[in-house]
C-alpha cells in the first residue's frame, strides 16, 4: 500500500495538480467570462425572463430565419447575456445578445472561464476523446492514492491535529496530513464522480451492446439530454405561439426564475416544436427536466419532468461534480476544497524529492517547480492576453490559449536550467509580479470590471511572494530533521 501510495502519486501529480487548479477556477467559470468581456455591460438587477426570451426570439427571426433549430440560453443570476444558437445545414453558430435590448454583442472574442473548464478533463493541444483517456486515468490512480494514503496512515486523526512549523520535511509532512484529511471526503466525491460523467467513454461497451455501436450515442443522448422528435417541415410558413403564456406554465410547474435554455424546431414552420428546459441552478440533478410545446398552437404535447433511477443517479453524480447547484459560500466551499486538493499533491511531490538522492529526484524537483508555480504564471498570462492582445486580432482567442501554454513552457525551460532552490523563489516573485501586473493592467483598461476580482489577484500575489520565502524542501534537510 505505501509503494501503491508513493508511485501512483508521483506518476499522476502533476496533472492532478493542474487539474485541481483549473477544476477549482472552472466553479468561478461565468464570473469569470464576465470579467474577462468586460465590454458587456451588467446585467440589470431585476430581469423577466420571459421579455428576454421574447427579444431573443426577434433577434433570431431577423438573423437567423429558415434555421432547423434554434436555442436560447437565458441569463441567470451568474450570466449577463443571452447566449443562441442556430443550426443551417451543417452550419452551426452562436451569438451573445443584450437582455435588455436582444441586440447583438460583439465582445472580444475569448474563451473565458470556458477554456480552464474543458482543460481540467480534456487537456488542450490532443484529441478530445484522447484528452478524456488519460484524466480518466489519473483520476483512478487518485483514488488509489487516497484509499492507500488511508491505510497506511495509522494515525490519521491525531496527526490531522498536529502541526510543526519550522521543522523542514516534518513540517511538510503535517502540511500533507492535515490538508489530505480535511479534504478527504470531497476528494473521493469530485474525483468519483468525475469518472462517472465520462462513463460512457471509459465504458462504453453496455451502451453499445444494447443500442448498437453506431446508435449508441445518439440514443444515450436523448435519455441524457433535452432532444424530442419533430415532424417534417410543412412547407407551409406559420408564426410561432405566444411565448408568454408557455413560460408561465413553466413557471408555475419550477417556480420562478427556473428556466434555462428554450429550443425552437422548425422555427416559422407549422411543424415547429418549442421546448422550455429546467436550469440547472437550484436543483441536485442534471436530469433532463423540460416541457414540450406545439409550436404553433402552444399545446402541451410533453412533459418530461422525472427520471428513471440510473438517470436521476447520474445526474446527481454530474451535479455534485459540477457544483451548479451551490449557492456563492458553497461555491466558494468547493474551490478551497480543490485548493486543499492542489495543496495535497504539491506536498506530496516535495516529499517525494526530500526522501530521495537519485538522478530522478532532480528531474522531479524540476518538474515540480514547473508544474507547481509556473502554473500560477501561466495562468496570470492568460488572463494578461485577454487584456492586452489587440481587439481585431485574428484568432484572438486561440491566442490567449496560446499565451498561456507559452509561459507555461517558459517557466518549464527555466526550472530546467537553474538550481532548484534559486528557480523555486524566482518563479513565485515572477507569479506575484504578474499577478500585480494583472491588477494594475485591470484598473487602468478595464474600470467597469469586477474590484473584487482586482483584490483576489493582489492577495494572490502577497500569497506567492510568501511561497517564494519558504526554505526549499531538500533531500539534506530531510536527514536532518527525519
Amino acid at each position: 500500500m505505501a509503494g501503491l501510495h508513493t508511485w501512483a502519486g508521483l506518476l499522476a501529480g502533476w496533472l492532478l495538480y493542474a487539474i485541481f487548479i483549473t477544476g477549482g477556477i472552472s466553479y468561478f467559470r461565468d464570473e469569470l467570462t464576465q470579467w474577462l468581456r468586460p465590454e458587456i455591460p451588467a446585467r440589470p438587477a431585476m430581469l423577466d425572463q420571459t421579455q428576454a426570451a421574447q427579444r431573443a426570439l426577434a433577434t433570431l427571426a431577423q438573423q437567423a430565419a429558415g434555421a432547423e433549430q434554434w436555442q436560447i440560453d437565458l441569463p441567470g443570476t451568474r450570466s449577463n447575456v443571452i447566449d443562441v444558437a442556430w443550426e443551417q445545414g451543417d452550419d452551426y453558430q452562436r451569438a451573445l445578445l443584450d437582455p435588455a435590448s436582444g441586440a447583438l454583442l460583439r465582445p472580444r472574442a475569448t474563451q473565458g472561464g470556458e477554456f480552464f473548464y474543458y482543460l481540467h478533463f480534456s487537456l488542450h493541444y490532443l484529441p478530445g476523446t484522447l484528452g478524456r483517456w488519460i484524466v480518466g486515468l489519473c483520476a483512478v490512480m487518485a483514488l488509489a492514492v487516497m484509499v492507500s494514503g488511508v491505510i497506511v496512515h495509522r494515525r490519521i486523526f491525531s496527526d490531522f491535529f498536529t502541526f510543526r512549523p519550522g521543522k523542514g520535511q516534518r513540517s511538510w509532512l503535517d502540511a500533507h496530513n492535515a490538508g489530505s484529511v480535511l479534504g478527504l471526503p470531497f476528494h473521493l466525491m469530485i474525483v468519483y464522480t468525475g469518472l462517472v460523467t465520462l462513463m460512457f467513454t471509459y465504458m462504453p461497451w453496455g451502451a453499445a451492446g444494447v443500442f448498437g455501436q453506431q446508435q449508441a450515442r445518439s440514443e444515450l443522448a436523448k435519455v441524457m439530454q433535452v432532444r424530442f422528435d419533430t415532424p417534417a417541415r410543412s412547407g407551409k410558413d406559420t408564426p410561432l405561439a405566444d411565448l408568454a403564456p408557455l413560460m408561465a406554465q413553466a413557471t408555475a410547474q419550477w417556480g420562478k426564475d427556473s428556466v434555462g435554455r428554450i429550443i425552437v424546431t422548425h422555427p416559422g414552420d407549422a411543424s415547429a416544436r418549442l421546448a422550455i428546459a429546467r436550469s440547472d441552478t437550484r436543483r441536485l440533478s442534471v436530469s433532463p427536466s423540460y416541457l414540450l410545446f406545439d409550436g404553433v398552437n402552444g399545446t402541451l404535447l410533453a412533459r418530461q419532468d422525472s427520471a428513471s433511477a440510473a438517470l436521476s443517479t447520474w445526474g446527481t453524480a454530474y451535479a455534485l461534480h459540477l457544483g451548479r447547484y451551490a449557492d456563492p459560500v458553497l461555491r466558494c466551499l468547493y474551490f478551497i476544497s480543490s485548493m486543499l486538493g492542489a495543496a495535497m499533491v504539491a506536498t506530496g511531490m516535495l516529499l517525494w524529492t526530500a526522501k530521495r538522492e537519485t538522478d530522478g529526484r532532480r528531474f522531479v524537483e524540476r518538474a515540480n517547480v514547473m508544474c507547481i508555480a509556473g502554473l500560477a504564471s501561466a495562468v496570470a498570462a492568460f488572463l494578461l492576453a485577454n487584456r492586452l492582445l489587440p481587439l481585431d486580432m485574428p484568432d484572438r482567442a486561440q491566442w490567449e490559449i496560446h499565451c498561456f501554454f507559452l509561459c507555461w513552457g517558459i517557466c518549464a525551460l527555466h526550472a530546467a536550467c537553474r538550481p532548484a532552490s534559486r528557480s523555486w523563489r524566482e518563479q513565485w516573485h515572477t507569479a506575484a509580479l504578474l499577478w500585480i501586473a494583472l491588477a494594475l493592467v485591470d484598473v487602468i483598461s478595464a474600470p467597469r470590471a469586477f474590484p473584487i476580482f482586482d483584490a483576489a489577484f493582489l492577495c494572490l500575489a502577497c500569497g506567492f511572494i510568501k511561497c517564494g520565502g519558504f526554505p526549499t524542501l531538500s533531500y539534506r534537510s530531510h536527514r536532518r530533521y527525519r
